[in-house]
């Protein structure tokens, strides 16, 4: 069974979604998603100041099995990348919610309003199942 954490909201494309400070959120893969895809060796981010909109692809996965899109879940401006999944992508597989998150996004209009169009824990769980 798949970790999923209380806290966080979740996509339908099996990204999580952290609430950080002010409209800054923090964004990765769910662990589900990183046990379908297998062991990755590669993740295509996008650049820091890359306007988005929610369900917009901005990346690649790769992995042993197949390449997967990277979706954005909320609208906005990417402000920061993890870098360190430049060299370790197997972060993603290893510590999906903390040192594996992907980009942080700075969510335009309504934070609250973004947020609420994604799945609670409960919801996703039921998804995954």
């Amino acid at each position: 069974m798949s970790e999923i954490r209380e806290q966080l909201v979740y996509s339908d494309d099996h990204e999580w979604v952290l609430k950080l400070e002010g409209n800054i959120v923090r964004v990765g893969i769910t662990d589900h998603a990183q046990c379908q895809l297998g062991d990755i060796v590669f993740i295509e981010m996008p650049d820091v100041g890359f306007e988005v909109t929610a369900g917009d692809s901005v990346g690649s996965i790769e992995s042993v099995k197949t390449v997967s899109e990277l979706y954005c879940p909320v609208s906005g401006i990417i402000t920061k990348l993890n870098e360190e999944l430049e060299t370790s992508p197997e972060l993603l597989n290893s510590e999906p919610y903390d040192n594996g998150w992907i980009f942080e996004v700075e969510v335009s209009g309504d934070l609250e309003k973004a947020l609420g169009k994604l799945l609670s824990a409960e919801d996703y769980s039921k998804e995954v199942e």
